[in-house]
């Protein structure tokens, strides 16, 4: 990057899970995490939305420290910058909030060392910050993420044109994953697992044969999570029994939660909205559709022949 380019990062969004593919399966979505990059004399982040606010507006930034270890780890400076920083996507709420600023931090460092990083190298690189690859697979490749991560490597298989839609009912209330987690057993029986990966294995096959119906069988009968954190979501239940009288083929736990995501055929998020909403008045609601392009990194050249682009910070 040069003293005077300007560069943009988009990142989406992403849920975890899909019932059942605890900690391996990953969806992007529409929603973004944006940042316009400018070369400074000192590190500056310029929260442009009311709920960024709440975060260092210097280099002890969680996405200034993420591209300053990404670039230590390769033996480069990272030259300061001032970064404005716009978000879609809401916090704490089971959206891969986090796992796209730990992408976008990635993408600075990249860009800023010149790294010439491969989308593979990102992901390894996301996967090893985050533990486990599900929500940064996602905001790096976009698509659906089935991703593996062991002791020696990351591996991941990402698909594309799926043909489905979602709606993310999301709660005012806050649920850091921490707590979520903290629910969950710290073993379970070789019977109990046996079981739960073959449900998990079924989500994934069906999902890909277009087989919604028995993929949505499949979200409610996930043994990993789901169950031990209702206790913590008293909302999933509920969404579980109204959602596939109007319209849902299935309802899932959006990563730690509290967000639930309700997965539709293509064109209907809307009416699902307007009869859940009936039923809790009190939750927000957001029509998804997946995001097929993962992280983007846009040059000065490419950001002023594209109109949306230009204003996408305002």
């Amino acid at each position: 990057m040069s003293q005077e380019e300007r560069l943009i990062i988009q990142v989406p969004a992403s849920t975890a899970n899909v019932g059942p593919g605890f900690d391996s399966v990953g969806l992007a979505l529409n929603l973004y995490l944006t940042i316009e990059v400018n070369r400074s004399t000192n590190w500056e982040v310029i929260p442009m939305c009311e709920e960024l606010k709440v975060f260092p507006q210097d280099e002890s930034n969680f996405i200034v420290q993420t591209a300053l270890k990404v670039a230590k780890k390769y033996n480069k400076d990272l030259p300061k910058c001032s970064l404005k920083v716009k978000s879609d996507i809401p916090l704490a709420r089971g959206l891969g909030s986090s796992a796209s600023a730990i992408v976008a931090g990635i993408e600075l460092a990249d860009a800023l060392c010149d790294l010439q990083l491969s989308k593979k190298d990102k992901f390894t690189i996301a996967s090893e910050i985050e533990g486990h690859p599900d929500n940064v697979g996602a905001s790096v490749f976009g698509g659906l993420v089935v991703g593996c991560q062991t002791e020696e490597e990351v591996n991941a298989e990402i698909f594309y044109n799926l043909s489905f839609e979602m709606v993310a009912v999301v709660p005012n209330e806050e649920l850091l994953t921490k707590k979520s987690r903290s629910v969950l057993p710290t073993e379970v029986s070789f019977k109990e697992a046996v079981a739960a990966g073959a449900v998990a294995n079924v989500l994934i096959a069906s999902l890909l044969n277009g087989n919604f119906e028995l993929a949505g069988k499949m979200m409610k009968k996930d043994r990993y999570h789901q169950p031990f954190r209702k206790k913590l979501v008293p909302h999933l239940p509920i969404i579980e029994e109204i959602a596939p009288q109007h319209g849902a083929f299935g309802v899932a736990l959006s990563g730690a939660g509290p967000t639930v995501l309700c997965f539709t055929q293509e064109g209907l998020s809307q009416s699902l909205i307007s009869e859940i909403e009936k039923k809790l008045p009190n939750m927000s609601f957001i029509s998804l559709q997946i995001d097929n392009k993962g992280s983007q990194l846009y040059h000065a050249d490419e950001i002023n022949k594209n109109e949306s682009l230009k204003g996408i910070l305002s």
